[in-house]
């Protein structure tokens, strides 16, 4: 047995987390699956799965090999296909791809039917996260990232920029009046949002004469350090947020927020599509990685010529 058929049967026993349901997927006897799993173990020299009486499951070198072996699997499959499809419209294999809530909510998800729906044998695993996941050790095969972009060795493709809107609850709005000045945001408060909590927030962030930002220092009770908090306190009448505009365009349509102070914008956040440098990216990932810089680049252009809604 080549070394390929034993990842074959590895990665179908860790999919499966039994070697019999394994076995009998492949049509191989269940005894040749655990020699060919045991036999990896013993090229590689550690265990990839723990075996107990009840289950199988991935040890954390066997997490690591399992992804990494799943990429080469499509690679291979991709390859020995490419002859038999004359037009190269097909695509097999998995895409791993990161993005904000907000991204994948608002764009991503609404768009990926008709992407799945052109490219039957594709599999996508989208990961939607605050903390900024590590490309290469993670197995991600792309991003979409909002905001500064500070990571040497990747490559970065500019998408365009997103305009941040300051938002409230029209409850709090109510209750604390509507700011029409920086001046009235002394009688405010603002939800802070923090990557690690215990750090201090820098304020309303607004855009100077020179385009640079500017922060205004805030009172406010409320720190959060994810985005879904984020909104959820600002929903809730806990004070401002400020947030780019294609993660609140929902709730302002809805009327759960109401954008405020539109004459005193924060800069635009840029909107960048990041990978790992590679010489050779799989036919599936270079479509993949076009289809969302489209459909990204077909919003930012649309909201940029909208109007602000204003309150």
């Amino acid at each position: 047995m080549n070394p390929l058929d034993r990842m074959q049967i590895f990665a179908r026993v860790a999919e499966l987390s039994s070697f019999t349901q394994a076995a009998q997927v492949l049509g191989l006897p269940k005894a040749s699956a655990s020699l060919a799993v045991q036999q990896l173990e013993a090229h590689l020299g550690t265990r990839l799965l723990h075996r107990t009486t009840r289950r199988v499951q991935l040890t954390q070198d066997g997490q690591a090999f399992y992804e990494r072996c799943k990429d080469l699997l499509d690679d291979v499959d991709e390859l020995q296909a490419m002859f038999q499809q004359p037009d190269g419209t097909a695509l097999r294999g998995r895409v791993r791809i990161d993005m904000s809530t907000g991204i994948a909510r608002q764009l991503v998800l609404p768009a990926l039917p008709d992407l799945l729906a052109r490219h039957p044998l594709l599999e996508v695993e989208l990961s939607s996260t605050d903390r900024r996941v590590d490309l290469v050790r993670e197995g991600f095969d792309c991003v979409i990232r909002v905001g500064p972009v500070a990571e040497p060795g990747l490559v970065a493709r500019p998408l365009g920029l997103v305009r941040v809107a300051s938002c409230a609850s029209p409850g709090y709005l109510a209750r604390k009046g509507t700011p029409q000045s920086l001046a009235d945001l002394a009688q405010h408060d603002l939800v802070h949002y923090v990557s690690t909590l215990g750090t201090k927030s820098a304020g309303f962030e607004t855009t100077g004469d020179d385009g640079s930002p500017q922060f205004h220092p805030m009172a406010g009770r409320v720190t959060v350090n994810s985005a879904e908090a984020y909104l959820g306190a600002c929903a809730a009448g806990l004070g401002l947020i400020q947030a780019p505009l294609l993660g609140v365009r929902e709730l302002i349509d809805r009327r759960l927020l109401v954008e405020v102070l539109p004459h005193h914008p924060a800069p635009p956040m840029p909107v960048t599509l990041i990978y790992p440098h590679r010489r050779h990216l799989p036919q599936r990932v270079r479509v993949v990685m076009d289809w969302l810089a489209a459909v990204a680049q077909a919003h930012l252009q649309s909201e940029a010529h909208g109007a602000p809604a204003a309150a």
